[in-house]
């Protein structure tokens, strides 16, 4: 059934609904659309929410339309104005979307997968953050784009030291302002010379933001007490490892379970079995490193106050090696903190139960 709209014979949708595949790029969304199991239109606009919004309404306004397109570079900004003109839509994870063994991939290619897999119910949207949060978000990965530069440039420095016989090949001084101050002390010629002040005055300048955003994030802190507090009653978690997981993983009540909240972390062990054989790899690594890199370095910690963590950690060592038995460690940790959340409780170290009691001399 045809209607007759401006000038020209559009579909009648009503009592219909209407799946959207977007592929999003900088300067362009390519769509796909489907109806009862066909495909009804493709199209490419430009990478415009209200350019969108407007053509879906033009022409699937009379009936119910629903989109979805991979999270990425473009964020959330374009859910929240699908969803502000009550357009239904979902953000999906990337690797949630079934890879074809097709060697032809094209916008158009992607966006009619994630149409057909939205219609059929193949599809799980990815937890949106609130403005708010995501805000605050900002800061905190500001902050670990500033440390990994000033890591950079102190490589930079050592590297020159060593180059020109300053400091010996397995030089281990952590850099501090100190050490950067310390560096004045060298007799080094006019070029060298002239290369290490500007080394020692980028270093200076990232460190001084770095001290900034602290502060900030303080102030952060101080609005999101409740948060915060959980995070900090964890073994190994300090303010301002604090002030990242509560950014980007927030109160973890998204998360319907603990093995939900693993795998959003990239903790979990990937698998590969086929029949009766069971193979599991390396961990998925899917997420923010900077999540796994606090919640490792939590563990280590953790191990050393909980004598229940401290037992899984031997136990699982001994068979598999520290380096599985730590991920091992932060995967319950990080689920344990979850369920603090869950019963609004802090974090509390657990002593071994009387049947697994062993001899401090084989649990240390």
């Amino acid at each position: 059934k045809t209607t007759k709209k401006e000038g020209s014979l559009m579909k009648d949708y009503t009592e219909k609904t209407i799946f959207i595949g977007v592929d999003v790029h900088k300067k362009t969304y390519a769509l796909a659309a489907i109806c009862d199991g066909v495909l009804v239109k493709r199209d490419t606009i430009k990478a415009d929410p209200q350019v969108l919004i407007t053509y879906l309404k033009k022409r699937f306004g009379t009936g119910t339309i629903k989109t979805a397109y991979e999270a990425g570079f473009c964020g959330f900004y374009l859910h929240r104005a699908l969803e502000a003109a009550e357009i239904k839509n979902i953000v999906v994870h990337a690797a949630a979307i079934e890879v074809s063994n097709d060697r032809v991939k094209t916008d158009k290619r992607d966006s009619l997968k994630i149409a057909i897999h939205l219609s059929q119910g193949r599809l799980k949207g990815i937890h949106v953050p609130t403005v708010e949060r995501e805000d605050q978000r900002t800061i905190t990965r500001l902050r670990d784009t500033f440390c990994r530069e000033r890591t950079r440039i102190t490589c930079q420095i050592k590297s020159l030291l060593y180059l020109h016989g300053f400091i010996p090949a397995d030089d281990k001084k952590r850099a501090s302002e100190k050490w950067i101050n310390s560096l004045s002390k060298y007799e080094m010629t006019p070029g060298v010379k002239f290369a290490i002040e500007k080394f020692v005055t980028m270093w200076i300048e990232f460190n001084q933001k770095i001290k900034e955003i602290d502060i900030e994030l303080k102030s952060q802190a101080i609005k999101d007490r409740a948060t915060d507090v959980v995070y900090q009653s964890a073994p190994g978690i300090g303010p301002t490892s604090a002030r990242i997981l509560a950014n980007e993983l927030g109160d973890l009540q998204q998360f319907e379970n603990e093995r939900q909240l693993s795998s959003f972390v990239g903790v979990t062990p990937s698998e590969h079995s086929s029949g009766e054989h069971v193979r599991q790899g390396h961990i998925t690594k899917q997420g923010k490193p900077i999540l796994r890199k606090i919640l490792v370095q939590a563990a280590w910690t953790a191990i050393r106050y909980d004598k229940e963590l401290r037992f899984v950690y031997n136990r699982i060592a001994t068979r598999a090696g520290c380096k599985r038995a730590i991920i091992a460690i932060a995967r319950k940790l990080i689920g344990r903190i979850r369920a603090c959340f869950v019963k609004e409780t802090l974090y509390e170290a657990r002593d071994l139960p009387k049947v697994q009691c062993l001899p401090d001399e084989l649990v240390a």
